[in-house]
């Protein structure tokens, strides 16, 4: 027996047919769907200490499931003391059932443990029916061991869905739970 995730489960039986439905698609292929997500976190403290992208990698690879990738520098740039192919990053991209595993953590464990939290902005929408949100700090995540964060730093996560306007995209994620602050349901 081949194992679903629950997210993907979610969207073949009933976000499929409610976006069809509400759009007036012909057939379930012009429905959006999730393509890929993005992970990426730049770390400053690099150029300093070369341990600081090790440890940068290990969290996010924790987090995903995925081996994450150190990201390097394009160009040097004296003001930041920051040479050409230096490290500078770490990033990952999820996509099939790990993106829908992170997506599905994302939302019903990682999220409600930011403070003060209230709603995803949903004015981060790129014009293409592309998401990208920021997390200040990533011991949001219960995969880190609280006790050997040195340092709590952030992340970007962009989710690419094959949506051709944002009014679709959003219909997508909030369908699938994700928890904007303006919901127009």
């Amino acid at each position: 027996m081949k194992y679903t995730p629950r997210l993907k489960q979610q969207y073949t039986e009933e976000v499929v047919p409610k976006l069809k439905e509400q759009f007036n698609y012909k057939t379930i292929m012009q429905v959006p769907r999730l393509m890929k997500i993005c992970i990426n976190q730049g770390v400053g403290e690099a150029t300093q200490d070369r341990k600081v992208v090790d440890i940068a990698c290990t969290e996010i690879s924790q987090i995903t499931g995925q081996k994450a990738v150190p990201t390097k520098s394009k160009k040097a740039i004296s003001n930041f003391k920051l040479r050409e192919n230096m490290h500078i990053g770490a990033r990952v991209t999820l996509r099939g059932d790990k993106m829908y595993e992170f997506l599905d953590r994302l939302i019903s464990v990682a999220l409600p443990r930011v403070r003060d939290f209230r709603g995803i902005n949903d004015k981060s929408f790129d014009g293409r029916g592309n998401f990208s949100m920021g997390i200040t700090e990533q011991i949001i995540f219960p995969e880190i061991d609280l006790d050997k964060v040195n340092k709590i730093s952030g992340m970007d996560i962009s989710i690419v869905t094959s949506a051709r306007t944002d009014k679709e995209a959003f219909a997508l994620l909030s369908s699938l739970g994700i928890p904007f602050k303006n919901q127009k349901n």
